[in-house]
């Protein structure tokens, strides 16, 4: 396997200034920021202790009650306790969320759910409205304390490019939705990520439709990409606010050359969000 090409000095300022967050304003009140940001801890040990607890005991138990239900039944308890953990956020006053169209969420059946990414937890909302909710995720994860919980459940994007197809088309197949962030990373403070076409070639892999999420709300500063850990909004508390749109059907891409296909099923998943994002809060995703 070839290495990765060093990026440039150039390359690298110019992804500095797209996550730059130099246009902040100056902490006004450090009481509440020390609150907010011990409050982040304590949320992220709690997840990551919580993580723990359903590898250890939840899953074995799940398992042993029936192989052929394992996954769903381990899925829909993720679920609710992620349900759980972002209505602790909002009571303790860390975020607040609010969701548009939740049901479209909730009674999704083999569907892709593809988003926009501002933060490293929008995850966690997207999971607490799907009871059984698949994703695409690193190969990193799979080695952190979160991988007796993500290995068994969902698909690595370690994985060969025809492997991959075939475990979601599968996991589609089952009644389960697959959660793809089509950027590859988190979205950038300033500026635009290009779409990858992985989500629009599993949608028509798997003849499946498409939900498109625009995830908005506040500044999500402390949670994107290169922020520093110990760190918070400077002024107030996170805001999610998300909007799910109406599905995209695929029938009229179908008959299309498989590369152009999937050219535009991204852009049309692309304009969906960015449309949205530009109508709610006039940003440019």
């Amino acid at each position: 396997m070839s290495k990765k090409k060093e990026m440039s000095q150039e390359e690298i300022e110019k992804i500095k200034e797209r996550y730059s967050h130099a246009e902040l304003p100056p902490v006004k009140n450090w009481l509440s920021y020390i609150y907010f940001n011990l409050l982040k801890i304590f949320c992220f040990t709690l997840f990551g202790t919580g993580a723990i607890l359903i590898a250890l005991f939840i899953e074995p138990i799940v398992f042993l009650c029936g192989r052929k239900k394992f996954k769903y039944r381990t899925r829909k308890i993720i679920s609710a306790t992620f349900t759980f953990f972002i209505n602790l956020m909002s009571i303790t006053g860390g975020s607040k969320y609010k969701f548009h169209g939740k049901e479209k969420l909730q009674n999704a059946k083999g569907k892709i759910i593809v988003a926009n990414h501002p933060s490293y937890i929008d995850v966690i909302y997207l999971i607490s409205c799907i009871k059984n909710a698949d994703c695409i995720i690193r190969g990193t994860i799979a080695k952190s304390i979160f991988a007796g919980v993500a290995r068994p459940l969902y698909i690595l994007n370690t994985v060969g490019n025809q492997e991959m197809l075939n475990l979601s088309k599968e996991s589609l197949e089952s009644g389960a939705n697959i959660i793809i962030f089509p950027e590859g990373t988190r979205t950038p403070r300033h500026g635009t990520n290009q779409f990858k076409r992985g989500a629009a070639r599993i949608a028509l892999n798997a003849s499946c439709g498409i939900i498109p999420v625009y995830i908005g709300g506040s500044d999500k500063y402390g949670l994107g990409k290169y922020d520093p850990p110990l760190s918070y909004l400077h002024e107030g508390h996170y805001v999610y606010d998300i909007h799910i749109l109406d599905e995209i059907k695929i029938d009229e891409y179908k008959n299309m050359e498989a590369q152009i296909a999937a050219r535009r099923l991204t852009e049309r998943i692309h304009k969906e969000i960015a449309d949205t994002a530009m109508a709610v809060d006039g940003r440019i995703v």
